[in-house]
This record gives structure tokens, C-alpha cells and sequence, in this order.
């Protein structure tokens, strides 16, 4: 009688065959039909009793299979069923094995899955979610499917190691033997053990075919299930913004605020249709929401009546140029810029040199940052030696000087007639500065004492910059820029930065001064705290966080701005920045809103109000109705393949471009910055050892020569006796900071070409 040939075991198909059953000591091994289908093995004497007599049957989801020998394998569900089996031979007992083991994992998740389903009905929602629940079922059923196909995955994944270690030990041992009346015993079983990893190795390919055929079949399925839920989650933005309207005007009129019904303060939108529909289309300019920041923003911003978009600009304030900027009018500043015959770039006759737009890419050296950092914890990190892998090929000037990529903000604001409209144009130059750092992960150069780093594109954008460091420990450098465009701007950044571990902290101290030149406004700020985190773990990422306030100390005006940090639990856009521009007397003209690293915008103060004066629960907060909103600033795009270039914007990536004429101390003659920019990391590193090396001497002689002149060492010079060569130390007729302050001689000094005065520190 000859036996149907088995078929390889495939994942979740029924298996049937012949094997040897043990019976009792009398009878031995008997034949019998076994059927493996459902988590269950059952067992007859015949194929012929399958339709109406089973002899036994055991569930696999609690039952063990061990393996005796090369045929025999016992099946046992605890004590109560205990099935003895033995194959015609070993490569049909791992048939048996491999659809068994399958079958097992299978009915264990079955089990499982009931289980929870069990406990899911007693919470199911109600009839009137029928279609989303139906839709979620076909979903669970599905991703249960693929689990299921996944874990059979990972027990064919179990039994080809098994098999193909048993493989190895097999050829290890054929290798070994001498030719002689075993060998052919080692090849049979060698042969056999290959059979064994080929039938594994099937089920395997069996168990992928099916696994990649589900996920086709169902992924258009899925694909039409994301977009309904997408068009769903609009329909419900677009309901909750409506809510949110109709919020507003309830809150507003339990307050008494002067707001006329929609229906009465735009009489044509009754012949439109008063709901949700076409009829509030035209209105939306007027009555444009502003969302509200939470646990962050300190006011609220709601659209003002439509009446003051109906009034002229006299009616509402006495600045006609402040009311340019909310009504759709251009500004003034905008129209002197574009227009204006006497501007800077109208005179122009020479042409404007072309600036390079490349540097070489960035190459890809591995280093090992928990090594270095790890004894770095609670140190400056001005007193860190740090490799130039960490490095970007610019200096700490260099990088300051980058606060002038949006300089054509202070031309507008030196248009400005109003010192309130002139405000919102300085803060937004506060904002720009940062735009540069959101991809910046690497860390500038530390200038050496006596470095500098002059700017000057009189040409291109009308200003000269200068920047010198001052100080060393703790480092100093110092700024000032000129512009012919009415304005000028200084300061003195000291930088305080702190390693915590998992994220580095960099505090900016010093103050910035914007004068200028036609109103004589001076403006004064101070920068926010840079955070770098994942320093150890994870990819380096960078947050600005703080506050600043801006000040008109002719005119008493105030800004106050606030970088709301980032936050995993916050459903407010990341980066965000706000702030209000009120007069001497604290009443608000504006509000600022943007992110600092893409845009900032302002809209004009029609009404305020505080909320919580009616009894209201929570925080009070002041609500500001506006006009809306008028971009002040927007970040230009990285150049093309910024990623391998440092994240380089378009003038960072002309700072380090050589010039000729340049004092010898200028950052572009600094070697080991150029050789890093060039590409050549470890000569880089070997020069930046030897400058650094260089100063620490030159600081020793200068300390001595300072001890040996105490006594008449002058209160308030250095300790180490050094001098700023183009800055002169002074207090802050503005402030009371000491600082240093730029005493002229720079430009004229480059134009004679006489750089004897210049140290050698490179």
C-alpha cells in the first residue's frame, strides 16, 4: 500500500498523514491517520472514519512537543493526553514538527486574541458608530492577520537556525571522518539534515509569499481607510473653528464688548445665507480666528470689528504710516526702499562684486562624542579642547556677524516715521538673528585674543562691520556695524555655556544697541538662551528658549518677546515667538506672532480688554482685537545642498571667503579653520593645538609683564593688562554695563594698508 506523499508544512494550512501511534505493550506502534487543522491534531484508524469517527484530538495551545530520536516525538497536553509518535523517518517526523510547532504559535495567539476581544465587547461603543467600528474591525482583523503571518515568520526564522546548526555540525563532522565503513552512514545523515533545513527553508518561503500577498491586497484598502480618516479629521478642524468663532463673539458680547451681530454689521451676507455656507466666504478677511497659545502666550488675539477696517486712518490714529501697515496699503518704508531716487542702490555705478556660493562638502568623519564629553560634565565649554569634528569652518565672529543676514529690516525701520511701527521692525530683526541656528549643530571656532573679523558690503547691502575679541576667559567680542542707511548697531557678547549631559546650555550675556541716526531712537535687547540637546544619544537638535525685551530709551516704547520652548506634550507650533509692542504708558500697538525660524508677523491693536473680569474661571489673560496680520520678515531658503555644507546660509557661506586687503588677525587668515574648510580635518586639528598652544604662551609672558607692573595697573583694565586694539573699555553711557565700544581707526588704517599695529596670533 503505497503512502500519499506529504507536502511541505505551510503556515496555517490543514496537514494530514500517516504515523506510527503507540498503543500499549501488546500492540506496539499502530498506523493511524492523523489531521492537523485548526490548533487541533486528531487522530483515526482509517482515512475512511474521518467523516464520522475520531479517535482522539488534542489542543496544540497547551500542548509541549518533544523530539526523542531521529523518528520518534512525543505530544503531551499536561498528564491528561499524552500522544507517542514515530515517523516512517526523520525527514517525515520534521514535516510533522515543523507544522506542529506552527500550528501551536498559531492557536496561542488565537487564544489570546479571543480573550481581548472578550473584554473589547463589554466596552464596544454604541449602534451610532457602526461604520467607524465596522471599519476598525476590518482594520484589527487585518493587522491580527499580519501578526499572525509575522510570527510564523519568526518560527520559521527559530527553525532554519535550528536546522542549518545541525546542518554544520553535520558537515563538521563529515570533514573529520576517515574513509571507512561509517562514511556512508555521515553522508546519508548529512543528506537527511539537508532535506530538513530545504523543508524548513520552504515553509519559510511559503510563510513570505503569503505575508507579502496580505499586505498587497490589503494596502489600497488601507490607503482609501487613511485618506477618509484625513478628510474626516478636516471636516472636524473646520467644525471646531466655527465653534471657536462663535465662542469668541458669545465671550466678547457676556463682556460687553461693542460687536454687532454678523447679521447686522454686514447687512448683504443676509441675502448670502446666514449659516456655515458660501455666505461667511466673503467675510473671512475680517473675521479671521486667531488661535490662541496655551499654558505659553500671556494674551489672546481675536479679529477686531469690522468697523475699524471701515475707518480712516485719522479716525483711528493720529500715524498715518502706522495704518499703512494694517489697511493694505504699502508702507513707508516699503515705498522709500522701492521707489526712493536717492537710495543706495540707485547710486550704484560700480558693479557689485560676485560672492561665492560653495564651499566644499562636509566630509563624513566618525568620532566617538561620549568619549570626550564624558569629563566635560559641569565645565565651560570655552574651557573644553575640543577636536574640529565638532567644528564648523567659521569663528565665534564669524557667527556674530551672521546677525546682519536680514539687515534690510533696520533699512525699513530707518523709514519709519512711527517709533511704534519702527519697534515691530527692530524686534523682528531680534527674531531674524536666530533664524540661522536651527540646523546649526556645530560649534564655531573660539576666536584667539586679538582676533577679528571684518564685514563690509557697502556695496551690496550699505554697512561695515567689525568685530575684535576682547577678552579670552571669559571670552568677549565685540561689535559694531555702520551703516548709510541711517542706523547703527553695537554690542558686547560674552558667552556663559554650561554642559549638562544630555544637553549643552549657551547663555549670551551683553547687550545690543540699535541707533538711528534720523529719529535718534536707541534700542536696546539682550539675547535668548541656546540649548543643544542629545549631545550623548540621538540626533542633535537645537531650541531657543527665554525672553527679551526691547527698549525705546528716547521715546519709553517697549517690546517684549518670548521664545516658547519646546515641548513633547504641547499641541502649539514648535519654535513659536510672540510679543506685544506697547508705549510708554503700557497701552498695546501691536502683536508680534511667527516662529524664529521662518517668519514673523504683525497686526495692529484696535481694542483691549482682560479676561476674568466677569467672573470667568482660570489665569487672566488680556484679549487684543486686531486687524490682520502683515508679514514683517520670512526667512530665505537654504542654498542648494545645504546639508553637506554645514547648513550654510547664503552669507555664512562668504564669511570664510578669502579677501584680499584684510588685516592680518581677520578670521579668513586663521590655518586651521581654512584646512578644516578645505577638508583636511587632521592637519586641522594638529594647527588648531599649536595656536591654541601659541596663545597660552603669549597670555604666561603677558601675566608676568602684568605682576611686574601692578602697582600701576589701572582700575578696571584686564587682569592680564591686554588692550582691544580697535575697542576702547568705557561704561555704557545707557546701560551702566562696562563694555568695550568701538574708537575708530579700522577702515582708515586698511585703506593706508599699515597692519604694523596688528599682533601676530596666527
Amino acid at each position: 500500500m503505497s503512502e500519499p506523499k506529504a507536502p511541505t508544512p505551510t503556515p496555517g494550512d490543514t496537514y494530514k498523514g500517516w504515523l506510527f501511534k503507540w498503543t500499549n505493550y501488546i500492540k506496539g506502534y499502530q498506523r493511524r491517520w492523523f489531521v492537523l487543522s485548526n490548533g487541533l491534531l486528531s487522530y483515526y484508524r482509517t482515512q475512511a472514519e474521518m467523516g464520522h469517527t475520531c479517535r482522539g484530538t488534542i489542543n496544540l495551545a497547551t500542548a509541549n512537543i518533544a523530539v526523542e530520536d531521529s523518528c520518534n516525538f512525543v505530544i503531551s497536553n499536561g498528564g491528561a493526553q499524552t500522544y507517542h509518535l514515530k515517523a516512517s523517518s526523520e525527514v517525515e517526523r520534521q514535516r510533522w514538527i515543523t507544522a506542529l510547532e506552527l500550528a501551536k504559535a498559531k492557536a496561542v495567539r488565537m487564544q489570546a486574541e479571543s480573550d481581548d476581544s472578550g473584554d473589547e465587547c463589554s466596552t464596544s461603543p454604541p449602534s451610532g458608530g457602526q461604520g467607524i467600528g465596522a471599519r476598525n474591525s476590518e482594520v484589527q482583523s487585518t493587522l491580527r492577520t499580519l501578526g499572525s503571518k509575522v510570527e510564523d515568520l519568526s518560527t520559521c526564522n527559530d527553525l532554519i537556525a535550528k536546522h542549518g546548526s545541525a546542518l554544520q555540525r553535520s558537515l563538521s563532522e563529515l570533514e573529520g571522518v576517515k574513509l571507512g565503513g561509517d562514511t556512508s552512514d555521515k553522508i546519508r545523515q548529512v543528506t537527511e539534515r539537508a532535506t530538513l533545513f530545504r523543508i524548513t527553508s520552504n515553509a519559510m518561503i511559503n510563510a513570505c509569499r503569503d505575508f507579502l500577498a496580505l499586505a498587497q491586497a490589503h494596502s489600497k484598502r488601507w490607503q482609501k481607510a487613511l485618506q477618509a480618516e484625513r478628510e474626516q479629521r478636516v471636516r472636524l478642524e473646520e467644525t471646531l473653528e466655527q465653534l471657536a468663532k462663535q465662542h469668541n463673539h458669545l465671550e466678547r458680547a457676556f463682556r460687553g464688548a461693542t460687536v454687532l451681530p454678523a447679521s447686522q454689521s454686514n447687512p448683504t451676507a443676509d441675502s448670502k445665507g446666514s449659516g456655515p455656507g458660501k455666505g461667511d466666504a466673503s467675510d473671512d478677511d475680517e473675521n479671521e480666528f486667531f488661535d490662541a497659545c496655551e499654558d505659553v502666550q500671556e494674551f489672546i488675539t481675536i479679529p477686531a470689528d469690522p468697523k475699524y477696517h471701515r475707518r480712516s486712518g485719522s479716525n483711528v490714529s493720529g500715524i498715518s504710516s502706522e495704518i499703512g501697515m494694517d489697511d493694505g496699503t504699502t508702507s513707508l518704508d516699503e515705498q522709500s526702499l522701492a521707489s526712493n531716487p536717492e537710495s543706495p542702490q540707485s547710486q550704484e555705478v560700480e558693479p557689485v562684486r560676485k560672492r561665492r556660493t560653495r564651499i566644499p562638502d562636509k566630509p563624513n568623519y566618525s568620532l566617538n562624542l561620549w568619549s570626550i564629553m564624558k569629563n566635560c560634565i559641569g565645565k565651560e565649554l570655552s574651557k573644553i579642547p575640543m577636536p574640529v569634528n565638532f567644528n564648523e569652518p567659521i569663528s565665534m565672529l564669524q557667527r556674530l556677524s551672521e546677525d546682519l543676514e536680514y539687515s534690510e529690516l533696520l533699512d525699513r525701520a530707518a523709514k519709519c516715521q512711527s517709533s511704534l511701527e519702527q519697534m515691530c521692525y527692530v524686534a523682528a530683526f531680534t527674531v531674524s538673528s536666530y533664524s540661522t541656528t536651527v540646523h546649526r549643530t556645530g560649534k564655531p571656532f573660539n576666536p584667539l585674543l586679538g582676533e577679528t573679523f571684518e564685514l563690509d558690503r557697502l556695496q551690496e547691502s550699505g554697512y561695515r562691520s567689525l568685530c575684535e575679541q576682547v577678552s579670552h576667559h571669559p571670552p568677549a567680542a565685540a561689535h559694531h556695524v555702520i551703516s548709510e542707511r541711517g542706523w547703527t548697531l553695537r554690542q558686547e557678547i560674552t558667552v556663559a555655556s554650561k554642559f549638562r549631559g544630555k544637553y549643552l546650555s549657551i547663555m549670551p550675556l551683553g547687550t545690543i544697541h540699535c541707533i538711528f541716526e534720523k529719529s535718534n531712537n536707541h534700542y536696546t535687547w539682550k539675547k535668548v538662551t541656546t540649548t543643544v540637546h542629545n549631545i550623548i544619544v540621538g540626533k542633535l537638535w537645537i531650541d531657543q528658549s527665554g525672553e527679551i525685551d526691547v527698549i525705546n530709551h528716547r521715546t519709553g516704547d517697549r517690546c517684549h518677546l518670548k521664545f516658547a520652548p519646546y515641548s513633547y506634550f504641547s499641541r502649539d507650533v514648535a519654535r513659536k515667538v510672540t510679543g506685544v509692542v506697547t508705549d510708554k504708558d503700557g497701552k498695546a500697538h501691536y502683536v508680534l506672532s511667527g516662529t524664529w525660524d521662518e517668519k514673523m508677523e504683525c497686526s495692529r491693536v484696535m481694542q483691549s480688554s482682560r479676561g476674568g473680569e466677569n467672573g470667568m474661571e482660570g489665569r487672566q489673560k488680556t484679549v487684543y482685537q486686531t486687524l490682520k496680520a502683515r508679514e514683517l520678515w520670512r526667512k530665505t531658503p537654504l542654498p542648494e545642498s545645504a546639508e553637506t555644507m554645514y547648513y550654510f546660509s547664503s552669507l555664512a557661506l562668504t564669511l570664510n571667503e578669502h579677501e584680499e586687503g584684510v588685516a592680518p588677525t581677520d578670521s579668513r587668515r586663521r590655518p586651521d579653520q581654512r584646512l578644516m574648510e578645505q577638508g583636511m580635518w587632521d592637519e586641522a586639528n594638529a594647527e588648531k593645538q599649536r595656536l591654541e598652544e601659541k596663545q597660552r604662551s603669549v597670555r604666561r609672558e603677558r601675566e608676568r609683564e602684568a605682576a611686574r607692573l601692578a602697582s600701576t595697573a589701572e582700575e578696571g583694565v584686564p587682569q592680564d593688562n591686554y588692550k582691544a586694539l580697535w575697542f576702547e573699555h568705557h561704561e555704557d553711557p545707557v546701560t551702566g554695563e562696562p563694555t568695550h565700544i568701538y574708537k575708530g581707526g579700522y577702515w582708515e588704517t586698511k585703506e593706508q594698508g599699515n597692519w604694523d599695529i596688528c599682533p601676530d596670533i596666527f
